[in-house]
C-alpha cells in the first residue's frame, strides 16, 4: 500500500497539470505577434530619433541663417515651430524666439545648446 501512494500522487499531479496547460489557438499567436511587432517598431523609432539627435549634437544651428530643414534637425522641432522661428527673424539672440512665441521655453531649453545666432 505504501508504494501505490507514491505512484497515485505522481498521476494525480500529472493529470491535473495536463488539465491546466492551454494551447495558444493561432488568433493569441497572431495578437502576440502583432503586440510584439508593434513594440518592435516604436522603439526602432526611438532609436532612430537618438542617432539622429546624437549626429546634430555637436552641430551648432543659426537661427537667423537656418533652413527649415537644419531647424527640424534640431530636437522636438517641427515643421510648424521652424516655421516660427523663420517668421520671427531677426533675432538678438537665441532666446528671443520664447519672448517671441516662436517656441515655448521648453522646447527653447532642448535645444539651447544647439542653437546660435548671428547678426
Amino acid at each position: 500500500m505504501l508504494k501505490l501512494k507514491p505512484l497515485l500522487m505522481i498521476a494525480l499531479l500529472a493529470s491535473a497539470t495536463a488539465c491546466t496547460t492551454k494551447k495558444e489557438t493561432p488568433d493569441d499567436v497572431r495578437e502576440k505577434t502583432a503586440n510584439a511587432t508593434a513594440e518592435l517598431k516604436e522603439n526602432a523609432k526611438a532609436v532612430a530619433e537618438g542617432v539622429k539627435e546624437g549626429l546634430h549634437r555637436g552641430d551648432t544651428v543659426d537661427l537667423n541663417k537656418a533652413s527649415k530643414s537644419d531647424l527640424m534637425n534640431l530636437p522636438g522641432m517641427t515643421s510648424e515651430g521652424a516655421g516660427r522661428v523663420i517668421a520671427g527673424r531677426p533675432y538678438d539672440d537665441a532666446h528671443q524666439v520664447v519672448s517671441r512665441h516662436a517656441l515655448s521655453q521648453a522646447q527653447y531649453d532642448r535645444i539651447k545648446d544647439q542653437v546660435t545666432v548671428s547678426h
